[in-house]
């Protein structure tokens, strides 16, 4: 799975060059589990890995250049996803 985030989190640092690399690692790892668990919820059986990748990758494709904008909006979600010169 690493293989499949690193190849996610490089495609969404050329879509948005205001995000460190940190967050954008982030914000693979939030929209994959989200979107498995998400998926588990709703009773369809686990589709596998490359499902999921297609998934994020369509988001990143359709919204990666507005997610730095997203923590204005939700700052509950600030924590997670601050610049990195504020994680040291």
């Amino acid at each position: 799975m690493n293989d499949y985030h690193e190849r996610l989190t490089k495609k969404l640092l050329e879509k948005n060059m205001q995000m460190s690399y940190e967050q954008a690692l982030t914000w693979v790892e939030l929209l994959w589990e989200d979107f498995e668990s998400t998926y588990a919820k709703a009773g369809h059986e686990y589709a596998g890995k490359e499902m999921t990748f297609r998934v994020v990758n369509t988001w990143i494709d359709q919204y990666g250049e507005k997610f730095h904008e997203f923590v204005a909006q939700n700052p509950k979600y600030q924590h997670l996803l601050r610049n990195s010169d504020q994680l040291h």
